[in-house]
């Protein structure tokens, strides 16, 4: 039996490893990184580390992080991302060299209704040559799924580039 702290142990090593990737993919790129969901900021904090040269914006609610992993106020977008991704298509286009998503909660069933009510929101924001994490399977029409890292375990966590 897998028990739920083996999920969560899965869970965060997978979406280490998956970030480190897709950061690596994309160093070259110079558009913003988009973390949607800050939570307490783990992965934030994380890919403020890790990525040089490339503004990481921030889309939350309300901002709750540990505040060694809170964003500066100008990166921060508050909002539901319902709303607040697509005024960020008007704002960037599709700019966006990394985005970065864990907006699911424990609910699959949830979790899957919000990713395919939030991929087309997600979709025209990403470079071409751009990379998405995603906590949850997504649900792109242009976006091509990629193979994990070694490092990653599957289905917890989700790989996408944007080729053309």
């Amino acid at each position: 039996m897998i028990t739920r702290l083996d999920l969560f142990i899965d869970r965060m090593v997978s979406q280490r490893a998956c970030l480190d990737y897709a950061i690596a993919e994309t160093a070259g790129m110079s558009g913003p990184v988009f973390e949607l969901g800050l939570g307490n900021g783990r992965t934030y904090h994380h890919m403020k580390h890790n990525i040089n040269g490339r503004d990481i914006y921030v889309f939350e609610r309300a901002v709750a992080s540990h505040p060694d992993s809170t964003p500066p106020e100008e990166l921060t977008i508050l909002g539901d991302v319902r709303e607040t991704l697509p005024a960020a298509v008007e704002r960037f286009g599709a700019t966006a060299s990394l985005i970065h998503a864990d907006l699911g909660g424990h609910n699959r069933a949830k979790n899957d209704a919000f990713a395919r009510l939030v991929s087309p929101l997600i979709e025209p924001l990403l470079a071409v040559g751009g990379m998405m994490v995603s906590s949850d399977r997504m649900y792109f029409d242009s976006l091509r799924e990629m193979p994990l890292p070694p490092d990653a375990v599957e289905g917890r966590c989700f790989i996408y580039r944007r080729d053309a």
